[in-house]
């Protein structure tokens, strides 16, 4: 390896460079990863666009001592090319996906196994740098073996996977249960395959983009539902016995989105939101309190538990992320033709950046497994 690699360096609200930096270098507990792809995802782009959100820029991190500029990227998996000290069940050569949330490990929550509620937490390519960059460093303890079953560019959307399987245990999806999935993005369009697996016999995707609609039921949904259409509440009672679902999972990210999950649910069900909104937002509260409806939150994931469960979800098939990939790109052109692409966070599903030299747009076909 060179001294250096290129990576995609946040600096500031529309100043995203790729640039020469150093190689990591690994500590103990460490394993440094050649990346093989790595996703654009919504947040990613907000920084790009309103950023600061999260990422720290006057103080360092609490927890990784890291402020802008940093590399992004959070959803990425490679091979591990070297090995730190007190590394152990991983080697040199091998293909592993991390968890990409770091934690303190002693707070109130951690000793809880909370980890997503941890005081001081923190996320690699936000508050340390990520994987849009030709090798990343992260923590080894939180990284899970991909069998060969899943390919290199699936692989990159595990993350987003997590998130799914996340939202469904917080809304505590049971066998029989109907839910309905709120959003057509590939979180929303992952959720309602992981819902499925979970044992939901009815699963209803509400979105607003005919293709999406369509590709939902293509991955299994029962029924889709434009929610542009006044009538989609008809539909949605016409398929739970009148009653609404029993489960609505939120991952449209608009205010509309959360109003609708409300009315998609029935009474004494249960809503799991994942919106991240810059502003405050009315809920109708009387259909809250008369309906005996449970509104809770999902952020983030834990490495023990979500990060191996989306793996064997996706290496047994029940959840097929290859339809969601809309575009490769190379890191080169990471902000042309990524965030600052027309399509970002609207038309696109899934982008996918190779760091690859000389990649070529939508020219890059998958690896091979193991490859």
């Amino acid at each position: 390896m060179t001294a250096t690699m290129r990576a995609a360096r946040w600096h500031g609200r529309g100043d995203v460079r790729v640039e020469d930096v150093p190689i990591p270098t690994v500590g103990p507990g460490e394993v440094l990863i050649r990346v093989s792809w790595c996703g654009i995802c919504g947040t990613d782009v907000e920084e790009y666009r309103d950023g600061p959100v999260v990422i720290p820029v006057d103080e360092p991190n609490a927890l990784t001592g890291h402020r802008a500029p940093v590399t992004l990227g959070h959803e990425f998996a490679g091979r591990v090319v070297e090995v730190g000290p007190d590394v152990a069940g991983i080697a040199v050569g091998d293909r592993v996906v991390p968890d990409i949330c770091l934690f303190c490990g002693s707070c109130h929550y951690c000793r809880h196994h909370q980890y997503a509620l941890c005081i001081s937490w923190a996320a690699i390519g936000f508050h340390a740098d990520g994987g849009l960059a030709e090798y990343v460093r992260v923590p080894a303890r939180q990284c899970v073996h991909l069998p060969d079953e899943i390919g290199d560019e699936e692989a990159a959307l595990i993350e987003t996977t997590e998130v799914a399987v996340r939202a469904v245990r917080n809304g505590g999806v049971r066998l029989g249960d109907t839910v309905a999935i709120v959003g057509d993005g590939a979180v929303g369009l992952l959720a309602l395959q992981v819902a499925r697996a979970a044992g939901a016999t009815t699963v209803i995707l509400l979105g607003h983009r005919r293709q999406r609609l369509l590709l939902g039921r293509r991955l299994g949904a029962t029924a889709t539902f434009d929610t542009n259409d006044p009538t989609w509440p008809q539909g949605v009672q016409g398929l739970t016995d009148g009653l609404g679902v029993d489960v609505t999972i939120e991952c449209g990210g608009r205010p509309e989105a959360i109003r609708d999950s409300i009315a998609a649910t029935r009474k004494g069900g249960r809503i799991v939101l994942l919106a991240v909104l810059g502003t405050p937002v009315p809920i109708d509260t009387w259909a809250l309190v008369e309906g005996e409806r449970t509104l809770t939150g999902s952020v983030q994931h834990h490495f023990d538990e979500d990060l191996p469960t989306a793996v064997r979800l996706m290496a047994s098939g029940l959840v097929d992320a290859r339809p969601l990939i809309t575009r490769r790109i190379p890191l080169e052109s990471v902000v042309t033709d990524g965030f600052a692409a027309p399509g970002a966070g609207a038309s696109d599903i899934k982008v996918l950046v190779s760091t690859r030299a000389g990649a070529e747009p939508n020219g890059i076909g998958a690896d091979a497994p193991g490859g």
